[in-house]
């Protein structure tokens, strides 16, 4: 999963940097392996800034204050296909045609075919595994292809039109004409979230577009408004258009986003990710109540923070068990789930979570979590309760089981890395550890989001469910994905492509030590 925004600001000689910084701390959740950001000044010249690491870690004063213009993307990044290179933090860059810059947000299932076109038809050099440089040169070939010295809006909109026919998968995409504008388009299915919004100033409106709405929330923007499945949105210094360019397509946006991904100040697709988190907890409870019955014995309530906490708070009052803080989080470690590598994430969660043992010793304790998903981290604090003196943990998760990778930008393990494949709940209680594990049914967690915004008929629950709803989803393609994906893979040392691109741009490279 990565975090993309993008904006232009009505004053010619405004700095977009300071905001698209602050952006990318809002969104850090979404990437913690990269982040960068190119702008754009005056006379179309792009300065850039990017590299390995937290943007905190990446971008220092000086370094900000060489990244001027009044219009810019960026981007926050963490792998998902194992690469770490440097050389693949976004957003990434092309010259010809206008000078074109991109940040992607998800996956293409069709890469490879892809990258044979460009290589053998187009003949653009691709210099990076990264499908977002394949889905920037895609939309370079194709306005390359109207042969004009100088693009308008509609060749963009025809270009865009083209890339949708062309590229097969989940992606959302922030992008930048040099000298031009900006520009955000979503993928047919909408799997992945954008939204723009505008700001009122002496000079006229700022627009941005971002992930994530919480961004556009806490720069003072109104109007925040999702762009919609298969949609283009172009914004000039003159004007903003839009424009509908697939219209046959299932609206299908990403479960996972609402049950873990996306900050729960957030708003995507109309539905509050808050009020979809208290929605999975009251139909958790009752799953729990279904399942221990008679048996009901928890004496407390306890999240794994943080995603869960929204949840675990609604499930204990439905429940009418005390609900207690038995985790006191490390703020600074990052999210284990997107940690490259399985030792690496199963050392980073003593490190990041500390039991309070006094909210366990001697209960029965019902541990809440977002999702288990290699079962790793849910096997280590079920240990570190029972290291605290609880007699008895029980495991509820507010997804159901994950048993299929995903495909659509989110980091996944092989299908045998993930705790889910081919266990029953018995068998999942028994590898994590837990007396006993509870498991959201698929249809509540579907009915808990669409209960907000019922006239949503699909989501994409591929990694519940198996079906892959973009399509073109071969056994050689998940073959391939697995080799890609699995932890033996991430932990082989690869080639350094931390060399400066020479592209012509101001670069600013910082990689974190």
């Amino acid at each position: 999963m990565c975090g993309i925004s993008a904006i232009i600001l009505a004053n010619l000689q405004g700095l977009a940097c300071p905001e698209l910084f602050e952006s990318l701390g809002i969104l850090q959740h979404r990437g913690q392996d990269a982040a960068g950001i190119v702008t754009c000044g005056s006379k179309g010249r792009l300065y850039q800034c990017k590299g390995n690491g937290l943007v905190r870690d990446i971008f220092d004063e000086s370094q900000l204050r060489t990244l001027i213009g009044n219009m810019g993307v960026g981007h926050v990044r963490y792998p998902t296909a194992g690469s770490s290179a440097h050389a693949e933090a976004q957003p990434f860059y092309v010259n010809s045609p206008y000078g074109l810059v991109l940040g992607h947000n998800g996956n293409l299932v069709n890469a490879a075919e892809l990258r044979r076109f460009l290589d053998l038809e187009a003949h653009r050099h691709i210099n990076t595994d990264s499908d977002s440089e394949l889905l920037l040169n895609i939309l370079a070939n194709n306005l390359q292809a109207t042969g004009k010295f100088r693009v308008n809006e509609e060749d963009i909109f025809n270009s865009i039109g083209q890339l949708f026919e062309q590229c097969t998968g989940g992606y959302a995409c922030a992008g930048m004409v040099a000298g031009f504008g900006i520009v955000g388009f979503r993928d047919p299915n909408g799997i992945r979230p954008l939204v723009y919004g505008r700001r009122k100033t002496a000079y006229g409106y700022d627009y941005m577009l971002a992930s994530e709405s919480v961004v556009l929330d806490s720069l003072d923007f109104t109007d925040i408004t999702d762009v919609l499945p298969g949609e283009a949105i172009i914004i000039t210094k003159h004007a903003i258009t839009k424009r509908h360019l697939v219209a046959d397509k299932v609206f299908s946006p990403c479960v996972f986003e609402y049950v873990y991904f996306a900050r729960p100040d957030s708003i995507i697709d109309g539905i509050s990710v808050y009020k979809a988190r208290l929605e999975m907890g009251e139909a958790l409870a009752s799953q729990v109540l279904r399942a221990l019955g008679d048996d009901m014995d928890i004496d407390v309530v306890i999240p794994v923070p943080d995603t869960s906490r929204v949840s675990a708070l609604q499930l204990s009052y439905k429940l009418n068990i005390l609900f207690r803080e038995g985790f006191i989080k490390n703020r600074y470690i990052g999210r284990t789930f997107i940690m490259p590598g399985q030792e690496m994430r199963r050392k980073s969660v003593r490190r990041k979570l500390n039991p309070m043992a006094l909210e366990f010793a001697n209960k029965n304790v019902l541990l809440v979590d977002d999702s288990i998903v290699r079962g790793t981290t849910s096997r280590e604090i079920v240990q570190m309760a029972r290291d605290s003196g609880a007699k008895k943990v029980y495991f509820a998760s507010c997804a159901p089981p994950i048993r299929f990778p995903n495909v659509y930008g989110i980091d996944m393990p092989t299908s045998r890395e993930l705790v889910g494949y081919q266990r029953n709940e018995v068998q999942i209680s028994q590898e994590i550890g837990a007396d006993r594990v509870i498991f959201q049914d698929l249809d509540d967690l579907v009915a808990a989001c669409r209960k907000l915004r019922p006239d949503i008929t699909r989501f994409d629950t591929s990694v519940f469910d198996g079906d892959y709803v973009a399509g073109q989803v071969t056994t050689a393609y998940l073959d391939h994905l697995e080799s890609l994906r699995n932890d033996k893979a991430k932990g082989t040392l690869q080639e350094d492509e931390a060399a400066p691109e020479t592209i012509g741009l101001h670069n600013s490279f910082k990689r974190k030590n």
